[in-house]
């Protein structure tokens, strides 16, 4: 499974062309300035359970997730957010719920989200000019090593990726593996 979160190191994917990058740490902030989303990414994380509860809880203000395709689903969360359109009762809620290809909010949640197991947490923040997160303290919660962005290929499992999108090997002869999760991500609200 994929776990998410980043702040070493820089992003190069642009989620969309309302978004930019902005700087290490900082990673997209809206054309209007307005709402930074930031990823901090760890491996090693001997706490999850912990994360896990404490995310449940509303204790940390982020989305503790499996690392994916991260920055697709946090734009469409902000841009439902700005629409008063989420489908979920919080943002960080809504961009977990953004990377599952289907409707269930709790079946996104047990496959996206963080689980008591797992190793490698990507967190996903998103600040606006009236909101800020105090990083220092978030990171410190996580008892795990904080690594690079550029790592999080190296922590995600393909094949279980194209298990959770049902992407066949047809697909991948057509375009990339991304482009598939994001056609699955993009059209579920459509079909």
């Amino acid at each position: 499974m994929l776990r998410a979160g980043a702040g070493i190191g820089s992003c190069c994917v642009q989620a969309s062309g309302s978004w930019e990058l902005v700087s290490e740490g900082r990673i997209f902030r809206d054309g209007q300035g307005r709402r930074r989303v930031t990823l901090l990414l760890f491996k090693d994380v001997k706490n999850a359970a912990d994360l896990r509860k404490k995310a449940m809880e509303g204790a940390i203000d982020g989305s503790l997730i499996n690392p994916t395709v991260i920055l697709v689903a946090a734009n469409k969360a902000v841009h439902l957010y700005k629409l008063g359109k989420m489908k979920t009762r919080t943002l960080p809620t809504e961009i977990i719920f953004n990377l599952s290809p289907n409707n269930n909010i709790s079946e996104a949640l047990k496959k996206f989200g963080i689980s008591a197991n797992d190793t490698s947490v990507l967190i996903v923040y998103t600040e606006d000019g009236e909101k800020q997160i105090d990083q220092e303290n978030l990171i410190s919660q996580v008892e795990g090593h904080q690594v690079a962005l550029e790592k999080l290929s190296e922590l995600t499992n393909i094949t279980e990726v194209k298990k959770i999108y049902k992407l066949s090997s047809q697909e991948e002869n057509i375009g990339t593996l991304l482009d598939g999760v994001i056609g699955r991500m993009s059209t579920k609200d459509v079909l």
